[in-house]
This record gives C-alpha cells, sequence and structure tokens, in this order.
C-alpha cells in the first residue's frame, strides 16, 4: 500500500451564501485546493454530501459537479453518511491512491442548506435518526444529543456550565478564523441565558445551518516529493458505526462507533492518545465535543468536561481541540465538515494557521461523525 499524502486545500468563508449555487460554491472551492497543489487534472473524485436532494432538490451531483469543474470524464462519486459524509470521502479518496488506482484525487465535501425553511432543514437533517423509533415520536438532533447531555451530568457530575465553556472555547478559536461563519467571541453568560432548545441544551450549544465546501488533493507521497510540496501524510483511517438510534445502545454518553474507528486509526498509525497534538472533531453540540474527547481516549471517561474548565482543550492548552473554531463557530454544512477538519489539520501541521496557530505540531487527528455517532470517521495526519 502506497502512503498517500495531502498535497493541496481550498475553502472559502462559509455561512449563508444567498448569491450563491452548490455547483457554485464546490468549484469555487475546488480550484483553490487544485491551485494549492499545483495541479490541473485529477484522476478522480469524492464529493461528500447528506442530502443534496432535499436541501437544493438536486440529486446526481457527482456527474454535475465534474461537468462544471471541467473534469469530465472523470470518474466522480457523491459520498452520504450523514453529517460524516466528507469524513467518508476521504476515507475513500485515500484508499484509492494506496492501492495504486489513481494517482491524483479530488476530495470535497458540499452542502448549500439556506435555500430552505428552518423546518425544511431540520425535517433534512432529522433523516439521519431512526425515522420508525425517534423520527416519528417528534424527537429531532438537539432533542437526541439533549438526552446524551442530561445522562452526561447525571452520571459523572458534568455542569452546565462546561457546556457553554465548550463553545465560548470554540468561538475564542472561530475568532481567528476569518473563513468562519461566526468569527466572533462569546461568554458563558450569554450561552447560559440563549434560547432553550431542549433543555439542557440552549441555541448558543448548537452548530448552525451553514452553505459551503471544502476540497482536498491526495497523491502518492513520493510524487509530493518530487513537486517538492510540504509533505503532510495521512498515516491513519479508521471507520465504525453503531445503532442509529439511542434506544438501542447500553450508554448513550459514550460514542462507541467514536472508540472503534478511533482504535482502528491509532493502530494503523501506531500512535497512542498521547502522541495526537491537535485534534478536529464533530462538535455538532456542545456535549458531542466532550463524549468525542472521552471515546477518543484524549480524556478519561467522564472528564471531558473538566477538561474544558481547566483549559487543557484550548489553543495553549495540552491538546488544542477545534482550533478552526468547530463545528460551533466555523459552521456546518454537513457534506463538507469532515473535509474542512481536514484542512484545518493540514494548515495546523504546515504551519499555516495564523493567529490560531499552535506551536509545532506534528501528529493531528480528525474525527467527523454521523446523526447521534451512528457512523464515526476518523484519520491521523503526520507531517514530514
Amino acid at each position: 500500500m502506497r502512503e498517500v499524502a495531502v498535497i493541496g486545500v481550498g475553502m472559502t468563508k462559509w455561512g449563508e451564501l444567498w448569491e450563491k449555487s452548490l455547483r457554485n460554491i464546490f468549484v469555487e472551492t475546488a480550484l483553490l485546493a487544485l491551485d494549492d497543489a499545483g495541479v490541473d487534472k485529477i484522476d478522480s473524485m469524492y464529493v461528500g454530501s447528506m442530502s443534496s436532494g432535499l436541501f437544493v432538490g438536486q440529486e446526481h451531483i457527482a456527474s454535475l459537479l465534474a461537468d462544471y469543474l471541467g473534469q469530465v470524464p472523470v470518474p466522480s462519486a457523491r459520498v452520504e453518511t450523514a453529517c460524516a459524509s466528507g469524513g467518508l470521502a476521504l476515507r475513500l479518496g485515500f484508499m484509492e491512491v494506496a492501492s495504486g488506482m489513481s494517482d491524483v484525487v479530488l476530495v470535497s465535501g458540499i452542502e448549500k442548506m439556506t435555500d430552505v425553511s428552518g423546518y425544511e432543514a431540520t425535517y433534512a437533517l432529522g433523516t439521519a435518526a431512526d425515522q420508525e423509533y425517534e423520527g416519528y415520536h417528534g424527537i429531532t438532533f438537539p432533542g437526541l444529543y439533549a438526552l446524551m447531555a442530561r445522562a452526561h451530568m447525571e452520571k459523572y457530575g458534568t455542569t452546565r456550565e462546561q457546556l457553554a465553556l465548550v463553545a465560548v472555547k470554540n468561538h475564542l478559536n472561530g475568532s481567528k478564523n476569518p473563513l468562519a461563519q461566526y468569527p466572533f467571541e462569546i461568554t458563558v453568560d450569554s450561552v447560559l441565558n440563549s434560547v432553550m432548545v431542549a433543555d439542557p441544551l440552549r441555541v448558543l450549544d448548537c452548530s448552525p445551518i451553514t452553505d459551503g465546501a471544502a476540497a482536498v488533493i491526495l497523491c502518492p507521497v513520493e510524487m509530493a516529493r518530487k513537486m517538492k510540496k510540504p509533505i503532510v501524510k495521512i498515516t491513519g483511517s479508521g471507520h465504525a458505526t453503531d445503532s442509529i438510534s439511542l434506544s438501542s445502545r447500553k450508554d448513550i454518553t459514550w460514542i462507541e462507533a467514536t472508540y472503534q474507528a478511533g482504535k482502528r486509526a491509532y493502530a494503523m498509525a501506531n500512535k497512542k492518545p498521547e502522541d495526537i497534538d491537535i485534534l478536529e472533531v464533530h462538535d455538532c453540540f456542545t456535549i458531542a465535543e466532550i463524549c468525542v474527547i472521552e471515546a477518543l481516549g484524549i480524556v478519561e471517561k467522564g472528564k471531558g468536561g473538566k477538561a474544558v474548565e481547566d483549559e487543557v482543550t484550548y489553543l495553549e492548552g495540552k491538546i488544542p481541540v477545534n482550533t478552526s473554531g468547530g463545528l460551533k463557530a466555523k459552521g456546518h454544512p454537513v457534506g463538507a465538515t469532515g473535509v474542512a477538519q481536514v484542512i484545518e489539520i493540514v494548515k495546523q501541521l504546515r504551519g499555516e494557521a495564523g493567529k490560531r496557530q499552535v506551536k509545532n505540531p506534528k501528529v493531528g487527528m480528525a474525527q467527523n461523525m454521523g446523526g447521534s455517532g451512528g457512523s464515526t470517521v476518523v484519520h491521523i495526519f503526520e507531517k514530514e
């Protein structure tokens, strides 16, 4: 199996992009990645997108986007596994280059979510839950994660203030990211006094509805060396699933799919949690970040809330988490999130993250998950 490098990254500012279509957002971002890589031809492409049909009424986007990028007749495939679509697209692109089937692969993610009403967006996102056993009874994702949060608070003593601190930290990081949807700071009080969505989660505990895309270019490490590109290698990749509904899980405070995907990525990269210098995780809600860093072994089970309170996960902390601002501040165009996480890790390892740059990171990890943890993809990156 060949070693694989990320040689190009591309992302534009996320937000409510009323003046741009899905295809235009994608092409703009993909061209940035191609320019960064210094290539104009690809062998294959993958597009992570959860629900383009429900959000903009457009299916068959693999063909559409290859066409508008001017890359037909290259093989192109849309990848869907709810909010982990971008992460899985990266895994498939990685496998294609590693296997030798292709040399240069474009991996992207795209979602345009603001062209529908709030109700329609909630419905589209809700299709990532169990429709018969959860959706039918009226629960939405804020409600599912609220159940996880309440259970975590009861079991481990996690406080409402610790949840708020996750949002505060990620907005602090996002304030240093010019591409973030919400690049401003917030306070614990503003979180605690924001509108209640699903007790104990308030609106500032929740990631937003977002339009945006992200793209990366992959190639064999040997090719990257010949091109004299900065080398950021993908050394670990893990993917796992779990029961889609919370009611089928033994412990709703524990995300088993994340644990299993992380375990596989660690083994492949020959790394341990203590080897990770920076981490991008799927903080769709503040409780999600707490549960994820526990499942990945970054902190002990039940200690995720205390870790953020003690600033372990801050930019200057022992293990900076969500230096980009995370889903909370950077935004969450669901199909693109997993690819954007990769871009942040690559920028950090290259030393190109600007005001949010961590001091000399060597190993990074990205964790992207779908639904309430029914699927998870984890990747480990190292700079050469």
